[in-house]
């Protein structure tokens, strides 16, 4: 049976360059960063080269960044620890978005528990947020703003550099999580003036396990984990020695292929996109078309139910995504789909797909014709119809 994985949101294979580089260090390079002799500092300095790749792709400087394990921890770092440090000084606001990820959401419920008011910014039919709402919002009090850079779901790209403008002239901190945008979309740092940024290695055809925090020079953020003087005192913990090598290499191809990529997977979304619509009618895209992410395309089929059309697809060795993937075993309907204001019904029918390096036109060609027969078998039981109103 053919396998075609069309999930690169959730999850991107580790490229053969980023797992060769990192074979060494789990055998012969082995040594702990934090010791003196030879082979500790031959690991310590292949953690600064990482240091220095992954800086180069978001136009950084190398002591601007942090490696932590996920980004997740980089965004729960940056939003608790800025609120937590900004508290002492009277400030118990923060701001950031109703379609965030769940490493924010969860972030919020817990300051607002220890005392803080948490603003969730609404956003517009394609997911953009209201500069202007977003302005409103700020009160003397607000330590942060976060508002991730591109949605995991619909793959809307916010106005990162505007909303952080914004923030700097009302002296607030802000943060953006990048963990979706970082390789496919141009970034760099000082041009956006962004304070912090999480990302994350598996994202990019590196390891899971692996994530960095950008902290610009000048920002005051406490450290996240005590117990030792690694990442310049900010995160303790011996390094995952493995994971930052191989973080470091995916870096560096991203950076090496990042216009070739953004072309190529935006051309086969494009085209995926043209063959469904041309093939099954009563569907919906959510989104916006204009500012999104280049290998995200992500569909209503109405009148089924998505987890369904899923399983089918999965019985065809076709990998998709009912939404995030630290979210999918919930029962939920999407927060992203509601806050762009898709009927509870219709979310339940949603699909998202993702393109990436590895993914064909005979993939795409094969997925169609597979979703054409699931979605007709699927609206040929289903109990709802166009006709009954739904």
């Amino acid at each position: 049976m053919r396998q075609v994985y069309l999930d690169y949101s959730a999850t991107t294979p580790v490229k053969n360059e980023v797992m060769q580089e990192m074979l060494p260090f789990f055998t012969e390079k082995f040594g702990n960063p934090s010791s003196l002799y030879t082979v500790g500092q031959d690991s310590k300095n292949a953690i600064s080269h990482a240091r220095e790749r992954l800086a180069a792709l978001i136009g950084a400087e190398p002591r601007e960044i942090f490696f932590c394990s996920s980004g997740t921890e980089a965004d729960n770092w940056a939003v608790i620890e800025t609120a937590m440090a900004k508290r002492a000084k009277g400030a118990k606001h923060i701001i950031t978005s109703k379609i965030e990820h769940h490493a924010l959401l969860h972030s919020g419920e817990y300051l607002a528990k220890e005392g803080f008011d948490v603003t969730y910014l609404g956003v517009d039919a394609d997911g953009l947020i209201d500069l202007s709402e977003l302005e409103a919002a700020i009160r003397p009090d607000t330590a942060i703003i976060s508002v991730m850079f591109a949605n995991n779901e619909i793959g809307t790209i916010e106005p990162v550099a505007r909303m952080a403008e914004i923030a700097k002239r009302h002296n607030v901190v802000f943060h953006t999580d990048a963990v979706q945008a970082l390789g496919n979309v141009d970034i760099n740092v000082k041009e956006l003036g962004v304070d912090l940024m999480s990302m994350s290695g598996h994202k990019i055809y590196g390891p899971k396990g692996i994530g960095a925090l950008y902290i610009r020079r000048g920002v005051a953020l406490p450290p996240h984990m005590h117990g030792g003087a690694q990442e310049s005192g900010k995160r303790a913990g011996t390094e995952n020695l493995t994971g930052i090598v191989g973080f470091g290499k995916a870096a560096e191809l991203a950076g090496a292929n990042l216009v070739s990529h953004i072309e190529r997977v935006t051309e086969l979304r494009d085209y995926f996109l043209e063959q469904v619509r041309a093939r099954i009618p009563d569907i919906r895209v959510n989104g916006s078309m204009e500012s999104r992410l280049p290998g995200n395309i992500n569909i209503t089929f109405k009148y089924i139910e998505g987890e369904a059309l899923l399983l089918l697809l999965d019985m065809a060795g076709i990998a998709v995504s009912t939404g995030s993937a630290c979210s999918s075993a919930s029962l939920s309907p999407s927060h992203v789909l509601e806050a762009i204001g898709v009927p509870v019904e219709e979310i339940h029918g949603s699909i998202r797909f993702t393109v990436g390096d590895f993914t064909t036109k005979e993939d795409l060609d094969y997925t169609v014709d597979t979703l054409e027969e699931a979605v007709a078998k699927l609206r040929s039981i289903s109990s709802v119809s166009k006709e009954s109103g739904w």
